[in-house]
């Protein structure tokens, strides 16, 4: 984790060891941390997203509330983050996902993608609480759809070494949990299906100038600049909180919506033919060596043009 402020110092951690997600409270800004710790692959597992599920329905339950020193705080701000170094989130279980192709497992694949959908919408929607603003702090690379998850909040702060695409096309397919409503929304259709088809990874200082993230952030300094922020906004948060309401009004997108298009998701991926899953497995043997090379110390970034030359 970053050199934070003096004001983190006060966040209050989870009282659970066990699970692949991470939360934090700050009482001073009614702020929640949720840190990515995924015992594995750093990519959404079943068992990431069922961790984090089971704390953000508690706060949906809760009406954006908390649980602190006895007492049901309300939570101002809600911040998405990462504790694996240089990695936010690789995306998908592509592991999972060549398994349920191969034996032709519809309602397998299904039901992951309905789970993904459990996960982000609500965060599209504020957990159904107008009052909480959600924030994504991107520290690493983030792909599929661990960009698709970065974006689903109201605010996107990068640091500038940051890595985000889309690089589903590459294997012959598209990123099916949001990505194409949630770049529209704040880029247009023309340049989001651009964006998804080209399958580029992105620095995040071209996607800052793109209008996709929203501050850039020194290296290092990501939660720094993310408490900055908030310290900011205050004067102003009812304000801003009403323009993403308006926004959202304007550009709502719905569960039928995103479950349409998990179904086209679902569809295209049984389609997909031997190269294909091909191509899929290089890029999974690119992560595990990548995995590898940071747990002994060389960081080696994820380079779009090393899977389009494996092809």
């Amino acid at each position: 984790m970053n050199q934070m402020t003096e004001i983190a110092n006060l966040r209050f951690p989870s009282t659970r060891k066990d699970t692949n997600y991470d939360v934090e409270f700050d009482p001073t800004t009614g702020t929640i941390w949720g840190f990515f710790n995924p015992k594995g692959t750093p990519n959404f597992s079943l068992g990431l997203l069922a961790d984090i599920r089971a704390h953000d329905s508690a706060l949906e339950k809760n009406h954006g509330t908390v649980q602190f020193a006895g007492d049901m705080v309300p939570a101002s701000y809600y911040v998405a983050a990462s504790k694996i170094p240089g990695i936010y989130n690789l995306g998908g279980d592509l592991g999972l996902f060549m398994l349920l192709i191969k034996t032709r497992d519809r309602q397998a694949l299904l039901n992951y993608g309905r789970l993904c959908i459990d996960n982000i919408f609500p965060r599209i929607n504020n957990y159904f609480c107008p009052t909480l603003t959600t924030i994504s702090l991107v520290q690493g690379d983030a792909l599929g759809g661990g960009f698709e998850t970065a974006l689903a909040s109201d605010v996107l702060i990068s640091e500038e070494s940051a890595t985000l695409g889309l690089p589903e096309i590459l294997f012959n397919l598209f990123p099916g949990m949001g990505a194409y409503n949630l770049l529209a929304r704040r880029i247009g259709m023309q340049a989001a299906e651009k964006l998804i088809l080209s399958g580029e990874l992105f620095s995040a200082k071209k996607l800052h100038e793109m209008g996709v993230i929203d501050v850039l952030a020194p290296d290092g300094q990501g939660e720094n600049v993310t408490h900055e922020w908030i310290r900011k906004n205050q004067k102003r948060r009812n304000g801003f909180q009403a323009v993403q309401q308006a926004r959202k009004a304007v550009q709502p997108i719905t569960r039928e919506q995103l479950d349409q298009i998990v179904e086209l998701w679902v569809d295209a991926a049984l389609r997909l033919d031997e190269k294909d899953i091909k191509m899929m497995h290089r890029i999974v043997r690119s992560q595990s060596r990548r995995i590898q090379n940071e747990q002994g110390g060389n960081a080696e970034p994820m380079q779009t043009s090393a899977f389009a030359a494996s092809a």
